[in-house]
């Protein structure tokens, strides 16, 4: 895995009238990675990925793909980078061989024979409509039209939120057959977190605009516990380690970004999933609100 990030963002906003979609937004995206951008609807996933391939201009900040900025470097950016969108446009009265010789001609780096091949193992003919397709059958032919490309970065936005399970399986499954066999970095934006663990190995949160954790999820998981103890005893973390709060009558239950585990013998520390990380933090408003009464301790 390459030491300089693919895609790098500083400070990237973008604003529509007097809504903000992405705002102060920083984070890198390491090379070779299967990284998941991760957040509800509206969280400014889709604008973060039109602006990385120059379909957006920034409203403040800058962000760049392998060094470069696709809108002031298309020639040098856009070779090198495959996007699939979330509705997969594709010329619906196109037969499949048509779209191949339209990605042929268009793309200095195209692939015939990887198209070919991913097609007739998916067992797409290729006098086929597009328009008659399957929507699993549509995302593997854009999947395919994107890796013909030879790209070194692969951005996919929610390629499988109208997809079956069956279908988000099948595409997900040749997802990873292209990684493993190409090492190319992919960003893939979804909402869908437990299938994203199973296959990425970094993540983006994004929130309001905002990002809420970057980070590689063996790490993430590594550093986060959820602790429960007494309501009334003192909480066995600085209150700036608390990402998310609840309490009963009688319990607390702290989600907490610490790995330091509590010597109160009241208070017991168990695992938790990524889904549970990626709700507390969508949830959490900033800054975090202080549990009382508080012990700091290191960590």
């Amino acid at each position: 895995m390459s030491s300089q990030p693919a895609v790098v963002a500083e400070a990237l906003g973008k604003r529509y009238g007097s809504k903000w979609a992405l705002r102060d937004c920083s984070l890198a995206i390491p090379a070779g990675a299967v990284t998941a951008l991760v957040g509800p609807n509206g969280a400014g996933k889709t604008t973060l990925l039109q602006l990385a391939i120059g379909l957006a201009k920034p409203t403040t900040g800058e962000v760049l793909v392998l060094g470069r900025s696709a809108r002031r470097e298309p020639k040098d950016v856009l070779p090198l980078v495959g996007f699939v969108a979330q509705d997969h446009p594709l010329y619906r009265s196109f037969r499949l061989r048509d779209l191949l010789t339209f990605g042929r001609k268009l793309n200095p780096g195209w692939d015939d024979d990887l198209a070919h091949a991913r097609l007739a193992a998916l067992e797409i003919p290729l006098a086929q409509k597009v328009g008659t397709l399957s929507g699993g059958q549509q995302a593997q032919v854009a999947l395919t039209l994107a890796l013909a490309k030879r790209p070194e970065v692969l951005l996919l936005d929610e390629p499988v939120a109208a997809l079956d399970p069956l279908a988000r399986r099948d595409f997900l499954r040749s997802l990873m057959e292209a990684v493993a066999e190409t090492g190319l970095t992919v960003v893939l934006s979804s909402h869908i977190v437990a299938e994203l663990e199973r296959v990425c190995d970094h993540i983006v949160i994004l929130a309001e605009g905002g990002v809420r954790l970057d980070g590689a999820i063996d790490e993430i998981l590594a550093s986060h516990q959820l602790l429960t103890g007494p309501r009334n005893e003192q909480v066995p973390v600085a209150s700036s380690h608390v990402v998310e709060a609840s309490t009963t009558d009688r319990q607390a239950t702290l989600l907490v970004r610490s790995t330091v585990q509590p010597s109160d013998p009241n208070w017991r520390s168990d695992d938790v999933s990524l889904e549970e990380i990626v709700l507390a933090y969508l949830g959490r408003r900033e800054p975090p609100r202080p549990l009382q009464p508080v012990r700091a301790v290191a960590s």
